[in-house]
């Protein structure tokens, strides 16, 4: 009975490895993990590392820490992750611009976004909304039209620097409209913003996050959501795919990379990881409190595709605009 006893013991221990989740049967080789992010902490990015940090610390073995690396619109970030050890010990919270515009903007970045990178899988979207100074006659996207097409650059446009999102989706949305609007941009969205409410500028493509509590003062009116789904905290606010535009999308959407050269096992161990973490009522509500929109990658090939072709997508913006950068 006793020698029945240990072997039943030791079948239920090997179910017990064969149903572990991936991640157990992959896990990093280091205790800790970086997640590298290309902005300052307390912007939006960094918001959503850390809750994704809280999250996966209860949900693995391993615990996470977020390291900042500022500058160039998250490229140093991203050069740093394309040099670090393939042990698992460093992943990023990558930014669209990092890994998809900023290579076509910049003569020289620190990485191959199609060779260096391990793509895990999307954990949301920052939505962009477009405003304009609270004393314009304008209402929503076709009064916008309507006027640029009637005083042609009468208008203006704030950006947070050349090259950045604000700026190369706002002249696509130009170029669609057939409208000239002047483009004045900033270092960073908050100089900007302010000049728009203050009445120096006309209008901003800037993300919800920044541009909430100008609306809730009442000194910028919202016009369109740049995403294909309307805002939570912004209910009345159509979005521009409603307002006749198309397929046009204002967002950036964060995605968790590996370098190249972490083992496959390691890559789906995470993202099963961050599957089971991320997609809790609770977890989303906060990503949303955060003004990111929960979005997922069905598996890290998925993602490795939709990496790809927002690569060549954002080439062709690029290349329209005509925007170069020095780097």
């Amino acid at each position: 009975m006793a020698r029945m006893q240990v072997r039943r013991r030791q079948f239920l221990l090997a179910g017990a490895a064969v149903t572990a989740s991936p991640w157990a049967l992959g896990q990093a080789t280091a205790k800790t993990v970086k997640i590298l992010v290309g902005f300052p902490a307390g912007q939006a990015t960094d918001a959503v590392a850390r809750l994704m940090a809280e999250s996966l610390r209860g949900k693995t073995a391993q615990s996470y820490i977020v390291e900042n690396r500022p500058g160039q619109g998250g490229s140093i970030a991203l050069s740093e992750l394309a040099r670090a050890p393939v042990d698992g010990s460093v992943m990023m919270l990558a930014h669209m611009s990092a890994v998809c515009t900023n290579p076509h903007l910049y003569k020289r970045v620190g990485y191959d976004s199609l060779k260096d990178f391990e793509p895990v899988g999307l954990v949301g979207d920052l939505p962009f909304v477009l405003v304009c100074h609270a004393d314009l006659p304008i209402k929503d996207i076709q009064d916008l039209i309507a006027y640029a097409k009637a005083n042609p650059d009468r208008l203006s446009n704030a950006s947070s620097g050349n090259g950045t999102v604000s700026h190369l989706a706002m002249e696509e949305f130009k170029r669609r409209a057939g409208i000239s609007i002047v483009h004045v941009p900033y270092k960073g969205s908050v100089p900007g913003l302010t000049d728009v409410a203050a009445g120096n500028v006309s209008i901003a493509l800037e993300t919800a996050a920044g541009v909430a509590p100008l609306i809730q003062s009442g000194k910028l009116r919202p016009l369109a959501v740049g995403t294909g789904r309307r805002l939570e905290g912004m209910p009345n606010v159509p979005t521009m795919q409603e307002q006749g535009l198309g397929d046009f999308d204002a967002a950036t959407w964060l995605m968790v990379l590996y370098p190249r050269g972490v083992r496959k096992e390691l890559v789906h161990g995470t993202f099963e990881a961050m599957r089971t973490s991320l997609r809790t009522p609770s977890l989303e509500q906060r990503l949303i409190a955060s003004n990111c929109l929960p979005r997922y990658s069905v598996d890290p090939s998925t993602a490795d595709s939709y990496l790809r072709a927002e690569y060549a997508k954002w080439g062709e913006v690029v290349r329209r605009s005509g925007v170069k950068l020095e780097g």
